[in-house]
């Protein structure tokens, strides 16, 4: 028998039930609950500060060892229940009901008192917790796209994060007029959409520099075109496509883009995957791509041409400039040519897409093979063609002059 009249194998008792109740949780979760409940009540006298804090140690124990805070309540809540009918006041209640009263106000305050302590022990050590992960995160994220010499330690660390990078996998780039922020409501929005609602894909969403990262598994074209269809029902719309407009659907980031780069196997293969994403998005920003994703397998002929500057120069001074002398310039010249290669050399598609008759393409083709030397239906001079004319995009020649 304790002090207060309740006998220990008691307090063993119901506390040991309340943690049944509360899922199994550790019984050292409630310390001397039990006890200082018993001896506030038996005084008559509401828990003092010194007392309560202990439970902010016990709210951030649970915290850090992952228990649900509803789950902890529980524990508490489920003793308090039992304790009261073993209380020795309780048990003399037809001989001093008044007592009985008094004990249930001590005893309400001392449990508000108490679940309170509880309670911002516990959020305090949550916030901490989140802040040391969204900070381990966000530097498995740099590690990661940067890519370093320690592969292994990035391999090891990958599955803490929901990453398995043994298989192929690819990265894509999402960049808005709105910068994005690891607490943007959209990146879990995304998350949702491509992970599912078990959360169990092979995949990891996160900001990095203003853009939003993808990196997901990608055995195939099928894993890709899961991820695509989730940034699209994701963010809405892009604000420039009129006809796909849905009012109900505006996205919080504005106008956006997104790239992404091939699937490659590993640490090292991610990397390769999210420069060339970034690649990508440069590229559809210089060419002015409406497509609201690019795929940087589509754009390689453009990294090309790109890489050798000089040489794309050199081939639109000597097949395009020519052009100079066509009425109206070379820019009506040059996008005639786009829009002949778009639609694969057909003159009646190329007419439609320019909103110009047949015969006005068909003379514009004579004029430039007149002018240049070149002709479309020649597979070697169309091809020369065909790359000078999307150096040309690049460049933004005739715009700007070549330098």
């Amino acid at each position: 028998m304790n002090s207060f009249g309740v006998p220990p194998d008691v307090l063993d008792r119901v506390s040991h039930a309340g943690a049944q109740d509360a899922g199994r949780l550790p019984v050292a979760l409630l310390g001397d609950f039990l006890e200082t409940l018993v001896g506030a009540v038996n005084l008559g006298q509401p828990l003092q500060r010194r007392a309560l804090r202990r439970f902010r140690v016990h709210g951030e124990s649970a915290a850090e060892q992952g228990v649900a805070l509803r789950a902890l309540l529980d524990l508490y809540l489920s003793s308090v229940w039992r304790l009261w009918s073993e209380l020795p006041v309780v048990l003399a209640a037809q001989s001093n009901p008044l007592a009985v009263v008094k004990a249930g106000e001590v005893m309400l305050k001392a449990v508000d008192d108490v679940v309170a302590e509880l309670t911002e022990g516990f959020q305090l050590a949550r916030r901490t917790l989140v802040r040391a992960q969204v900070s381990a995160r966000r530097e498995f994220v740099d590690d990661l796209l940067v890519g370093g010499a320690d592969v292994a330690g990035i391999l090891s660390r990958a599955s803490e994060f929901g990453l398995h990078l043994s298989g192929p996998h690819a990265v894509a780039v999402i960049a808005a007029s709105r910068e994005f922020t690891d607490d943007n409501p959209l990146v879990g929005v995304l998350e949702r959409a491509i992970l599912g609602s078990k959360g169990d894909a092979d995949a990891l969403v996160a900001s990095k520099s203003g853009k939003l990262v993808v990196v997901f598994a990608a055995p195939d074209r099928d894993a890709v075109e899961h991820v695509l269809r989730g940034i699209r029902s994701s963010l809405g719309p892009r604000a420039d496509v009129e006809d796909r407009v849905d009012l109900h659907r505006r996205t919080t980031a504005g106008n956006w883009q997104a790239a992404v780069g091939r699937p490659r196997p590993t640490a090292t293969g991610v990397v390769a995957s999210y420069r060339e994403a970034l690649d990508a998005l440069d590229l559809a920003e210089r060419l002015a791509l409406a497509d609201d994703v690019v795929d940087a397998r589509d754009l390689l002929v453009y990294r090309v041409l790109v890489n050798d500057r000089q040489a794309v120069a050199d081939l639109i001074q000597t097949l395009l400039t020519p052009l100079l002398a066509a009425r109206g310039g070379a820019e009506p010249m040059v996008q005639t040519l786009l829009a002949y290669f778009s639609a694969g050399g057909n003159t009646a598609k190329t007419a439609r897409d320019l909103h110009l008759s047949v015969r006005a393409v068909t003379y514009r083709l004579d004029r430039i093979r007149e002018l240049t030397g070149q002709n479309v239906n020649d597979p070697d001079e169309s091809f020369a063609l065909h790359a000078a004319v999307l150096g040309a995009k690049l460049l933004d020649w005739p715009t700007k002059p070549l330098s």
